[in-house]
């Protein structure tokens, strides 16, 4: 009896040995600052596309909000994951829908419109869950080659019949 109990407490050791925790400050860091550079690209654009009188310091000045608020985004999407991963020790799908959940909230309390954090919440959740979901592409895992797809669309030729077989068949 000692030796079932053993293989009992060693598989499920091994079932939970398989998740290994996520660094979230690390993680966190990493992507608030891909979303920063995301968020001065962004208010780059907006700086170019407005008329204004502040010149390149209005990448600055005008629209720098973008820059953090886009940081905050991120880091705040970060966090959420790493946090919700690290308590439930399983990696799937549903910790980047919680995460993506919290950064469309974090949106929607930034235009001061509760009904606003709410739906944000729901579409970002929703699209990452499924991007997640389908293994981070948007594209389905069974997609056929070109050269399938190149076959099924073109008409196939008709079988030719070959010299032999009219030479038999006089």
């Amino acid at each position: 009896m000692a030796d079932a109990t053993d293989t009992t407490t060693s598989t499920a050791k091994s079932e939970q040995a398989s998740y290994e925790p996520k660094p979230t400050l690390q993680y966190a860091s990493a992507v608030g600052i891909q979303a920063a550079g995301v968020g001065a690209l962004v208010s780059a654009v907006q700086n170019a596309l407005g008329s204004h009188t502040a010149g390149a310091a209005g990448f600055l000045t005008r629209t720098g909000g973008t820059i953090g608020f886009f940081a905050a985004m991120g880091a705040t999407f970060a966090v959420t994951e790493s946090v919700v991963a690290n308590q439930r020790q399983v990696d799937d799908p549903l910790n980047g829908a919680v995460g993506a959940c919290a950064a469309g909230f974090l949106a929607g309390i930034r235009a001061r419109s509760l009904p606003m954090a709410v739906a944000s919440c729901a579409v970002l959740g929703t699209a990452m869950g499924t991007l997640d979901y389908n293994g981070q592409s948007l594209a389905p895992s069974n997609a056929e080659s070109i050269e399938e797809r190149r076959k099924r669309f073109f008409k196939q030729p008709r079988p030719t019949t070959s010299p032999e077989a009219l030479t038999d068949a006089e």
